[in-house]
């Protein structure tokens, strides 16, 4: 065999190789990418649960005399910003989510002030109403808190796999790029103070 053709075979050997390598690495990477898109689906799906829940909370909170407005107007507005934040599954970066973690953090501390002042109202809590969407409520924030687990481990399955050589590679010229992850609040890296 003449030494140009054996440089051709070599050749068309390490593009074949390259090639197959390539096509297993955007295999993957598509995989793990939809994964991570299904699981963000689902953190919205019970983000919009809890949204649902809003309006007919505060209706029942409205019914009752005096329930103090200031309260009802934060949990309402503290919702239509959290509502009106989109971020796009293709573009999950850590930017977006924390500005979509913040409106949703807001919309979490009002439901807590919210329940907080209820304490003063025997009467409100003690309609079946009121009662029952409470726990709803509380089963959604659960339910927020699985999904959002749910979807960091998609999303370090799809980093870890994208960041890994030869993959990091192939990713950037495929487009492929880190999606963002939800952390903690930096308020929580304080324990809370109980006093009786």
């Amino acid at each position: 065999m003449k030494k140009g053709s054996l440089l051709l075979v070599i050749l068309l050997g390490i593009l074949l190789i390259g090639g197959c390598m390539t096509c297993n690495v955007q295999r993957s990477l598509v995989t793990l990418d939809e994964n991570a898109k299904s699981k963000w689906g689902e953190v919205q799906n019970q983000y919009q649960r809890r949204s649902d829940l809003v309006p007919n909370l505060v209706n029942t909170v409205k019914g009752a005399a005096n329930f103090e407005q200031k309260t009802l107007t934060d949990v309402i507005n503290a919702r239509a910003k959290a509502t009106s934040i989109q971020v796009n599954p293709d573009n999950l970066t850590p930017e977006k989510l924390k500005e979509f973690q913040q409106a949703q953090g807001e919309l979490s501390q009002a439901l807590g002030r919210l329940m907080v002042v209820s304490e003063a109202y025997p009467e409100l809590r003690a309609t079946e109403a009121f009662r029952d969407l409470q726990v709803q409520l509380e089963g959604t924030e659960n339910r927020i808190t699985v999904a959002r687990k749910n979807y960091n481990d998609a999303v370090q399955d799809y980093n870890t796999k994208l960041r890994i050589f030869p993959n990091n590679i192939f990713a950037g010229m495929m487009g492929y790029h880190i999606k963002g992850m939800f952390e903690a609040d930096a308020s929580a890296q304080k324990a809370p103070t109980v006093q009786f």
